[in-house]
């Protein structure tokens, strides 16, 4: 009979997670990954399986994670439009944050191409976030805030576009005014109804 773990399964991926999302996968060893688990080679692999499997354990978690969190800061902002302006301008406000980037967008960029797993996970995950972003829209629709003639999913793909532009230029180190300065020029193209 097999001993039960001892171990927070959540704590663990939560832990490796910091180390993909600093490194990136490639560059994170499996002694990373133990000196971030606390867990030795057999525990990390016996209850996770292979790195890869423990990735794409940490980037579903991530995104189900960040879809909550979207769903959760709609429900809780006063306009619609207020939602979909935080959601662009929101990797642009603090230096770290804007270097580190967003797991999914990294992931996304290093692995789509050689990761089949990785790219059906990210689509997934950003047509998860299409449909916050145009529940958004459609909100903003009914409050006066977008033109009643757009296509909401149209435009909630667009301001994905902006808001993962904002992601990738932050990667770079740009400037957090000249950051600020690109999202709010995207949402007057965007969101001209609300001026």
């Amino acid at each position: 009979m097999p001993r039960p773990r001892e171990f927070d399964e959540a704590g663990v991926v939560a832990a490796v997670r910091q180390e993909f999302w600093d490194k990136g996968y490639a560059a994170t060893s499996l002694d990373d990954l133990m000196r971030a688990s606390g867990l030795g080679k057999g525990s990390l692999y016996g209850a996770f399986g292979d790195k890869r499997s423990l990735f794409l354990r940490v980037l579903r978690d991530y995104d189900e994670t960040n879809d909550r969190m979207l769903r959760e800061r709609l429900a809780e902002a006063e306009r619609g439009v207020d939602f979909v302006r935080d959601f662009v301008r929101g990797p642009g406000r603090d230096a770290t944050g804007a270097r580190r980037g967003c797991l999914l967008a990294n992931t996304t960029a290093e692995l789509a191409m050689s990761m089949p797993d990785v790219a059906a996970e990210a689509r997934r995950s950003y047509e998860a976030t299409t449909r916050v972003l145009t529940d958004a829209l459609d909100r903003a629709q009914r409050e006066g805030d977008v033109d009643p003639d757009a296509d909401t999913e149209e435009l909630a793909r667009a301001v994905l576009a902006a808001q993962l532009g904002i992601v990738a230029l932050g990667r770079t180190g740009m400037d957090l005014d000249e950051l600020a300065t690109a999202a709010d020029c995207a949402l007057r193209r965007l969101l001209p109804a609300t001026g």
